[in-house]
């Protein structure tokens, strides 16, 4: 179904998402805010620039975006896939539990800010580019990498990544010398099994943007895990 968002509001562009029975093509997008939220069962590509919260609470759709997002994509997400050929702005995957976000180009700031868990669920989010500072702010749970593709003068991280961190994993295409993590995470080089389930999740992201896995995959990789599940344990009990 071939829908064009020229002047639409973003409610009735939904309602039009919601009554399509067959795959939708959205054009000339631009701007319109909680596209697909809470959907499932919906095939969905947008050739354009969608508004904040794209996907939010998205619950087993799949949305394919030709062009740049803007903040909040996939926000508290529980199941389903977004795919963004382009970039993408600020709390991508916030309080995300189950579902993936792939990004061809480069996130904002505080990128997977309350990822977590949820029983069976896993969330994962891959960045082919860059990512501002707070990375990883407060994860809980799941998984995030970042590739900085093409970026090979800069850190791939901006400041304060994995803040708060107290759950999940963090792979960084890069051996990260200078970047400072906090106290409360252990950074360390991959191992083979931490770089069979990487390739996992690279295998995907190179299928979806045609990427040649063997290039990405060999660079240096760090992890980024908690070495507490309480790290901030000593503010609230007595010594």
């Amino acid at each position: 179904m071939l829908l064009n968002a020229k002047g639409l509001n973003y409610n009735v562009l939904n309602e039009y998402i919601r009554k399509a029975t067959d795959d939708c093509n959205i054009v000339q997008c631009c701007g319109q805010r909680f596209i697909a939220a809470g959907m499932s069962g919906k095939s969905i590509t947008i050739d354009g620039t969608p508004g904040n919260a794209l996907g939010a609470y998205l619950n087993g759709a799949t949305i394919t975006v030709n062009a740049n997002a803007q903040d909040a994509v996939g926000d508290t997400m529980n199941e389903g896939k977004i795919v963004v050929h382009g970039n993408i702005g600020d709390t991508a995957g916030y309080a995300m539990r189950g579902g993936k976000i792939f990004v061809k180009g480069n996130a904002g700031y505080r990128a997977g800010i309350h990822m977590k868990a949820y029983k069976e669920k896993k969330p994962v989010m891959v960045i082919g580019g860059t990512v501002g500072s707070f990375l990883g702010e407060y994860q809980a749970g799941g998984v995030i990498v970042v590739l900085g593709l093409n970026e090979k003068n800069k850190n791939i991280v901006g400041f304060f990544p994995c803040t708060g961190m107290h759950g999940g994993k963090v792979f960084i295409r890069s051996d990260c010398k200078e970047v400072k993590f906090p106290s409360q995470v252990t950074a360390r080089p991959a191992n083979e099994a931490d770089k069979e389930e990487l390739r996992v999740y690279v295998s995907e992201y190179c299928d979806l943007f045609d990427n040649e896995i063997s290039e990405v995959l060999s660079a240096p990789f760090t992890v980024i895990t908690p070495n507490s599940k309480t790290p901030y344990k000593q503010m609230y009990v007595a010594n």
